[in-house]
C-alpha cells in the first residue's frame, strides 16, 4: 500500500517526526533556559546549599570554591556519606564558606543512599530556601542569585536546572547531548512546568526548593526508596499542590568525567529499566519505538524519499540540543547509532534487574 507513491511505513514514521516537531510543547526546542547572571555579590543568607557527598574528594573542593563566589552569607551543609577518600575532611578544612559537615549514620533499610544523606542534612537547614546540589556540580558566578530571582518571577516553590555535562572526548560528544535530548523527549519541559499534577519532572543536580515545603511533604522520607529521586520529588511537590519549573543551563556544570563508553553505559543502565517501571511490556514497546523512529529513517540515505523526510525530521529535532552546547551539527547524523547504544544500555539495565540487581552506585547494590 502506498500514499502518494510512498510506502505507508515511510509515511507513518515521517508523520511521527512531524508531530514531534509540531506538538505545542515542542520538546526538542530550548525555550526553558536560565543562565548565571554575574554581578555584584548578593546577600544569600536565606539559602542553604545541601550537598550529599560519597567519595567525592576529586571534585568537592571545586564545587565549594564555586559556591564561595556566589554571594555573601551563604550556608552550606555537606553530608559525608561514608566516604573512604577524605571527602569530609576536605569540606571541614575549606576556608571561605560557613560549612556544616554531617557524618552520615549507617544506611537505613528501605532508603537509597543519596536520599538518606539528604534527609540527615535537611534536619540541619534553618534558612527559608534549600538548594539541593550534587557534589560534582560547579555553579557559575551569579547562578544562585539568578535561580532565586527565577523562583520569584515564576512564582514556584521548586525549581531545577539540567546540568551541562562534560562533552570533550568522542564518547561524551556522541552520547551526552543525546542524554539531554532523550530526557526532553521523555519529560517535555513545557508539560513539567505546567499546572497539571499528572506530569512532573526535575533535573536532580541543582534544585532550589522552599524548606517549609520539604517539611510539608514529609521530607525525603516521602520518596525514601526512589532511584530516580529528582522526578519522584517533583511528583511529591506537585501532588501537594505546588508548581514546579525546570530548565536548561550552562551555568550548572557537571564535573563528572565520562571518558569511556563504559562510564556512560553504567550511568544510564543504573536507572533505565527503573524508568520503564520494570515492565517487560514497556521494554518491548520502547525497543519497537526506538527501532522504528531512529533506524528506519536510515533508509532515506539509500534513496527512499519517504524515509528521507523522516531522516530530515529526526536530525532537525536534534540540532537545537547540539547548538545549545556548542557542538558541531555533524553529530546529528550519528543519532541512529546513539539511539541504538541507549537501547542496548536499557536492555543491559533490564538484564541486571532480572539477575537481582536493581541498581548499583559507588559500591552500593540495591536488590
Amino acid at each position: 500500500m502506498e500514499v502518494l507513491g510512498l510506502s505507508w511505513p515511510a509515511v507513518a514514521v515521517t508523520a511521527v517526526w512531524l508531530a514531534i516537531l509540531l506538538v505545542p510543547w515542542q520538546p526538542w526546542r530550548n525555550r526553558e533556559v536560565l543562565e548565571a547572571e554575574p554581578g555584584a555579590p548578593e546577600d544569600l543568607s536565606d539559602v542553604t546549599v545541601l550537598i550529599p557527598a560519597r567519595d567525592e574528594a576529586a571534585v568537592i573542593g571545586t564545587t565549594l570554591a564555586a559556591l564561595a563566589e556566589q554571594g555573601e552569607n551563604l550556608q552550606v551543609v555537606v553530608v559525608d556519606d561514608a566516604s573512604s577518600d577524605g571527602t569530609g575532611d576536605i569540606a571541614r578544612n575549606f576556608a571561605g564558606l560557613e560549612i556544616t559537615v554531617v557524618q552520615s549514620q549507617p544506611l537505613q533499610e528501605g532508603w537509597s543512599g543519596k536520599l538518606w544523606a539528604l534527609e540527615q542534612g535537611r534536619r540541619q537547614v534553618k534558612t527559608p530556601l534549600t538548594l539541593l546540589l550534587d557534589a560534582d556540580i560547579q555553579l557559575r558566578p551569579g547562578l544562585i542569585a539568578a535561580i532565586r530571582r527565577q523562583r520569584r518571577e515564576k512564582n514556584v516553590a521548586f525549581l531545577s536546572l539540567m546540568a551541562s555535562l562534560r562533552m570533550e572526548n568522542f564518547w561524551e560528544k556522541l552520547l551526552l547531548p543525546a542524554f539531554v535530548y532523550f530526557f526532553k523527549l521523555l519529560y517535555p519541559f513545557a508539560l513539567a512546568n505546567s499546572s497539571s499534577r499528572r506530569f512532573a519532572a526535575a533535573a536532580g543536580g541543582c534544585i532550589l526548593v522552599d524548606t517549609r515545603l520539604l517539611a510539608e511533604i514529609g521530607g525525603f522520607d516521602a520518596i525514601r526508596g526512589a532511584l530516580i529521586d529528582d522526578c519522584a520529588l517533583a511528583h511529591a511537590v506537585k501532588k501537594a499542590g505546588y508548581r514546579t519549573w525546570m530548565g536548561l543551563s550552562r551555568g550548572v556544570v557537571s564535573l563528572r568525567r565520562q571518558e569511556r563508553l563504559a562510564d556512560v553505559w553504567n550511568m544510564v543502565a543504573r536507572t533505565a529499566f527503573t524508568q520503564l517501571r520494570y515492565s517487560v511490556a514497556l521494554l518491548f514497546l520502547c525497543t519497537g519505538l526506538m527501532t522504528v523512529l531512529f533506524w528506519l529513517p536510515l533508509l532515506g540515505l539509500f534513496g527512499d524519499l519517504g524515509y528521507a523526510f523522516a531522516f530530515a525530521g529526526m536530525t532537525l529535532s536534534f540540532v537545537p540540543t547540539l547548538g545549545f552546547y556548542g557542538l558541531s551539527l555533524f553529530w546529528a547524523l550519528f543519532l541512529p547509532l546513539t539511539a541504538g547504544l541507549y537501547l542496548a544500555m536499557t536492555w543491559s539495565s533490564a538484564l541486571r534487574y532480572w539477575r537481582g540487581e536493581r541498581s548499583r552506585w559507588k559500591g552500593r547494590v540495591y536488590r
